[in-house]
């Protein structure tokens, strides 16, 4: 079966996104699963654009993401296991892994034998500033596949990005219901 990654076009969109609202699932829940939808996609797209362009796994990635958020400090492995809803011993594994690669160090939290705190090298940081610019594209790209003006304008709080890009549609609809229904001329042709 092909990837659905490299041939995104061949996937449906979402139905939740497509869904006038009168199914059986209260709003909520249509909600919930077009948020699941739109993970789903985003995950998909960015698991090969972090394996080129960082060479780590999704998951290790997602430490990645969640320790460049501190900036100046780390954290404490059980919250990231927390925050990633991950068994600590698979965290483990992967922290590892990072850290074998250069781009995480962990050390003791001073006063708690048990507690490690982990954080970003400066090589982690630099390569994610050069991912950066293709991430948000494969974001953009995932998201804009499984939701439409509307669901795009909703997450517009979170990602900055889609606030234009939905400002952008918007303005276009209104470009095209012009060009489509032309308005009475006040032009000198009129006069």
């Amino acid at each position: 079966m092909a990837d659905p990654a490299e041939h995104p076009a061949d996937l449906p969109a979402c139905p939740s996104a497509q869904g006038s609202g009168s199914g059986l699932l209260p709003p909520e829940l249509r909600g919930w699963m077009l948020l699941l939808a739109a993970t789903g996609a985003v995950e998909q797209r960015l698991r090969s654009v972090v394996k080129d362009r960082l060479d780590v796994s999704h998951d290790e990635f997602l430490v990645l993401c969640l320790l460049a958020e501190q900036p100046g400090q780390g954290l404490r492995m059980t919250r990231i296991a927390e925050l990633l809803g991950r068994p600590k011993t698979r965290l483990t594994y992967q922290i590892a892994c990072l850290q074998h690669a250069g781009l995480v160090t962990r050390q003791s939290v001073c006063g708690d034998k048990r507690g490690v705190e982990v954080a970003l090298t400066d090589k982690a940081r630099r390569l994610l500033r050069e991912a950066s610019g293709a991430l948000a594209e494969t974001v953009t790209a995932a998201l804009d596949h499984v939701m439409g003006p509307e669901q795009c304008a909703a997450l517009s709080g979170l990602l900055p990005a889609t606030e234009a890009r939905t400002e952008a549609a918007a303005d276009a609809a209104v470009a095209a219901a012009a060009d489509a229904h032309p308005g009475p001329s006040t032009g000198p042709a009129d006069a």
